[in-house]
This record gives C-alpha cells, sequence and structure tokens, in this order.
C-alpha cells in the first residue's frame, strides 16, 4: 500500500473530521458512511472535450450519507453468504433471448481489459477488451484468478442490477449523479479533481490511475497495474476513499448525453436532480445508467474521467474488471 504523508492528506483528513463532527452536521454516520451535509455545488465540467457533462450548472441537495470505501470483495462476500445470490456475470445467458449464439458463447462470463502487445489507435477499444468465460466478481480476470489476497480491494465484474441487489439487502441505496459528484468534491467546488487542480501534486499519485501509453504498456508507476486496496490514497475532504480512480461506480440515474442542455434549459433553482430518461448517442438503442470515478485505466492520453465532473455510462446489464459500486443512505 502507498503511504502518502503530504499537506494534501493532512488537509483533506482535517476537514473530513470538521466536517463531520461539526456541531450544524451532527448526523451519526451509519459504521462505514460518511455524513454529507446539505449545500450547493457546481456540477459538471468546464472542460469543452466532455461535452455530456456541460454546461456547468449549480445544484442544491439535501444531506445524506454515503459510504466511505468502495464495497470490497469481502462486503460482497458476505452478502452472497447470507443471501446465496447470483451475479449476472455467474449466470449463463438464456438461449430464447440469443438464439444466433452458439452455446459455447452462452457460458457465463464478463469483460476483462487484455493490454495488447503493441500501440493501437485509441478509437479501437473493442481490441482491448475481451468476454473472458468464467469471469466474475470472484475470478476477476478468469477462471484461474481469485480474490484470496484481494478482500480489501473494491468487487468488480458487478452489474448495475447486482449493486441495487446489495443495496435492498444493506438497507441502503444507489447514490444520485448528483450525490455522488457533490460527496466526490469533498467541499471543494469547481477544482479539476477532488484534491485540487494540481494532478500529481509535491509529485505524488493521489488515485490509482494509469500510467504509461494506453493502452500498451501500464507502468504501474503508482504502484498498481489494476485495482488496490481501498484507503490506499488519502481520503478527499469529506473523508471518503477512491472518489477517483480504482474502479468506476454504479449510480442510481439513467444517462442521457443531453441531460444537463435540459436541466439548465428554463432557468430556476435546481434541486436533488435525478435523471430519468436514457440516450447515448454512440447507441442510440442501448439504455445505460450513469458511472462516475474512473478507474485505473483512465489516463489524459485516452480517459480523464477521474476528474469529479466527468461522465461515464454502461448497459446495467454487463460487467468487467474496473466497475463496482459504492451506497448511499437517507437521513432518515
Amino acid at each position: 500500500m502507498l503511504i502518502l504523508l503530504s499537506l494534501q492528506g493532512a488537509y483533506s483528513s482535517a476537514l473530513a473530521e470538521e466536517n463531520n463532527n461539526s456541531a450544524t452536521n451532527n448526523k451519526t454516520p451509519p459504521e462505514g458512511m460518511r455524513w454529507i451535509p446539505a449545500g450547493s455545488f457546481i456540477m459538471g465540467s468546464k472542460h469543452e472535450v466532455m461535452r455530456d457533462a456541460r454546461p456547468a450548472h449549480r445544484v442544491t441537495l439535501h444531506g445524506f450519507f454515503i459510504d466511505q470505501t468502495e464495497v470490497s470483495n469481502a462486503e460482497f462476500s458476505r452478502f452472497v453468504e447470507a443471501t446465496g445470490y447470483v451475479t449476472l456475470a455467474e449466470r449463463p445467458l438464456n438461449a430464447a433471448d440469443f438464439p444466433a449464439l452458439p452455446p459455447e458463447a452462452l457460458k457465463p462470463g464478463s469483460l476483462v481489459f487484455s493490454s495488447p502487445k503493441h500501440p493501437l489507435p485509441l478509437n479501437q477499444a473493442q481490441r482491448w477488451w475481451r468476454f473472458q468465460l468464467g469471469a466474475n466478481w470472484r475470478h476477476p480476470e478468469g477462471p484461474n484468478s481469485d480474490i484470496s489476497d484481494r478482500m480489501d480491494h473494491p468487487v468488480v465484474h458487478i452489474a448495475w442490477q447486482d449493486a441495487a441487489a446489495y443495496a435492498a439487502w444493506a438497507g441502503k441505496r444507489l447514490p444520485t449523479e448528483a450525490e455522488w459528484e457533490y460527496a466526490a468534491r469533498g467541499g471543494l467546488d469547481g477544482k479539476d479533481y477532488i484534491w485540487g487542480d494540481d494532478f500529481k501534486p509535491e509529485d505524488h499519485f493521489m488515485a490509482n490511475t494509469f500510467q504509461g501509453h494506453f493502452p500498451s504498456n501500464n507502468t504501474g508507476a503508482d504502484g498498481y497495474i489494476a485495482t488496490s486496496p481501498i484507503k490506499s490514497y488519502p481520503a478527499n475532504g469529506y473523508g471518503l476513499y477512491d472518489m477517483a480512480g480504482n474502479v468506476w461506480e454504479w449510480t442510481a440515474d439513467w444517462y442521457d448525453a443531453n441531460a444537463y442542455k435540459k436541466r439548465t434549459a428554463n432557468g430556476g433553482e435546481i434541486i436533488n436532480p435525478v435523471s430519468k430518461t436514457a440516450f447515448d448517442p454512440s447507441e442510440p438503442n442501448l439504455d445505460k445508467r450513469v458511472q462516475k470515478g474512473g478507474s485505473f485505466l483512465c489516463t489524459d492520453q485516452y480517459c480523464s474521467r477521474y476528474m469529479p465532473g466527468s461522465r461515464g455510462r454502461g448497459d446495467p446489464n454487463t460487467s468487467s474488471n474496473h466497475v463496482g459500486f459504492r451506497l448511499a443512505k437517507d437521513a432518515d
């Protein structure tokens, strides 16, 4: 685990303590959660390249609780042991739904990042992802891998409905996109990153991201090639870990590339927004859910979406080895 002793880390810890112990924010968090006080912030991105996150706009939220960390393999194991739940990646496809597929293609599996041996054009993502039979949360890279030494890593290969099932069992819910971003910013409104405007302050890596030449050469300069243990990097101003990088996180919202434009079209105050319509112009016939935070595969060469104002999206019925989740809970 990386040990990052910096002024930024000290500042984050102090601010987190202040936010959670303040007399005006005296909600007692359930175990493993943090209280996020009601307030307003600028949601979205000022960067032109992130067109689906524009225009940046002011949003007001009620207070809520949110998990301090991503749900870990250990926590998900307890859920499965208690309920017998089987994730989508562990279930075979229904032959009636996919009549054109041969029987071997109906076997359980999930998407796994496969680093190519040579540089590739960055518009050919299908060449660095493969559908791996036998890949699931227990076997992140396929049947020959396991999580015995990764129980403190975030659980992956989680489809949206898997996360929703865990939430129902835990008595929580998925955070809205707005709640997730507000919590991720940790009180630093309008900054590029959850820790400020400098990607690598005092020459410290602040999140688990991709270094090297994407997608063919990950140098692992930050100490990790894939997922990292939770709490490997400093917490943000609200005491939350891994709100940038490590794994993408599901939210409650449907993904609409035009959501922010629609939301701001008529002016007026925006309170507790939730996107309930789905539209991805790149795949208009496939409804997707919003993902936030980026992952260990994000890099400014290809995907800078470890920025809190950026947006990701995914088919709620698919999973991969860089997508997980954390949960939220209402005050009452």
